[in-house]
């Protein structure tokens, strides 16, 4: 069975830097594309960043880029550090694995595996 568990988050007040992190367990030999999900109050659950399978491509949404790096430790590992933290940035955040990563696009797919989400409050 495979599970997706997410650690770090917190709050945060806006300038400062958080970091999450993702550990995936029950794959063996088969190795996704990785990634991080966030989802507002009232809004829809939007990707983030991701990295794909081999790790050597990392893509991000706009309204992250130059604040938030994604890093992916192995095949099932992955981490997110957040800098410069805006309030806008309040979200549940949510690890996922075997995802659609590639120019322009984080997305679920079929196949996804979730984490349980983290909370992450960033404050003015």
């Amino acid at each position: 069975q495979v599970q997706v568990t997410e650690s770090g988050g917190g709050s945060e007040q806006a300038g400062g830097s958080l970091k999450l992190s993702c550990t995936v367990s029950g794959l063996t030999s088969i190795v996704y594309n990785m990634g991080w999900f966030r989802q507002a109050p009232g809004k829809e659950r939007e990707g983030v960043a991701c990295s794909e399978w081999r790790g050597s491509m990392l893509y991000y949404v706009d309204s992250v880029k130059g604040r938030f790096t994604i890093s992916r430790d192995n095949a099932y590992s992955l981490s997110l550090q957040m800098n410069n933290l805006e309030p806008e940035d309040t979200a549940i955040y949510y690890c996922a694995t075997a995802i659609r990563c590639q120019p322009g696009t984080v997305a679920a797919s079929r196949q996804t595996y979730w984490g349980q989400g983290t909370q992450v409050t960033v404050s003015s």
